[in-house]
């Protein structure tokens, strides 16, 4: 046998993972919030009261390009359908910053506002153009703020268009389905928005109207001036059964 006797090498066992600490978990909340937000601590909202806004361009059945600011509608639908079917959302606020975009994808999100049975809001800021317009009028009540515009303008198309007269024939009817839908949901006559839609003048490469604010109240298109405390206040005075009649300033 050796002289040598031989060591054992001692066994190392795996440590155990330690639970990171509450504050730990804090610290990395707080930067995600600081990537994302550019702020440490965002309000945490427990309310009956759903938010959604419609932002940038609103985006149809063809993808726009990645520098393009884009509200998807295959996005918005979903959470309309979930507002719907939430029984602990009582009311929802749409916040509307648009220029406009697809006009069925806009017809569609106009029409699925209109038909919930829970009372709706539109917020315009900034502004509401085009196809912007229908999906504002399209809620139970629509405030506009002071320095907000609508574009009012006729449909266009773009890419190839086939020079045919049923294409013009299409157009002519996607633009009253648009026509139609703002005079039912608003105060303005059908005479009155065509006449807007077709001004020359205002638009320096297009012919429309650019409506401010209290412009578009006179004119009857929106409800009401205001911003984001008045639309929530007029949300609650309508969950509490207190409807202000349509064009009604809120006190």
């Amino acid at each position: 046998m050796s002289m040598y006797s031989r060591r054992k090498s001692p066994v190392r066992r795996p440590k155990k993972p330690t639970a990171p600490s509450p504050q730990t978990g804090q610290e990395t909340e707080s930067l995600k919030n600081i990537e994302k937000l550019g702020q440490v601590n965002i309000p945490q909202m427990d309310s009956n009261l759903h938010c959604i806004s419609i932002v940038g361009q609103i985006e149809g059945h063809l993808v726009l390009p990645p520098q393009n600011k884009t509200t998807k509608y295959e996005h918005i639908i979903p959470q309309l359908v979930a507002v719907e079917q939430n029984p602990n959302i009582e009311g929802l606020m749409i916040i509307l910053n648009t220029v406009g975009g697809d006009v069925e994808a806009g017809l569609a999100i106009a029409e699925l506002i209109d038909s919930l049975s829970k009372p709706t809001v539109s917020l315009v800021l900034g502004g509401g153009h085009s196809i912007g317009v229908p999906i504002a009028v399209g809620a139970d009540h629509s405030i506009i703020a002071h320095t907000a515009t609508m574009t009012i303008h006729p449909l266009r198309l773009t890419g190839l268009v086939v020079g045919v007269p049923q294409t013009y024939e299409y157009l002519d009817k996607m633009q009253d389905r648009v026509i139609n839908f703002v005079t039912r949901h608003s105060a303005v006559s059908e005479e009155e928005f065509r006449k807007l839609m077709f001004s020359t003048g205002q638009l320096a490469r297009d012919i429309g109207t650019v409506l401010v604010g209290e412009d578009a109240v006179n004119k009857g298109l929106i409800d009401s001036i205001g911003g984001l405390g008045e639309a929530n206040a007029k949300l609650n005075e309508m969950l509490n059964g207190n409807p202000t009649p349509p064009g009604g300033e809120i006190q």
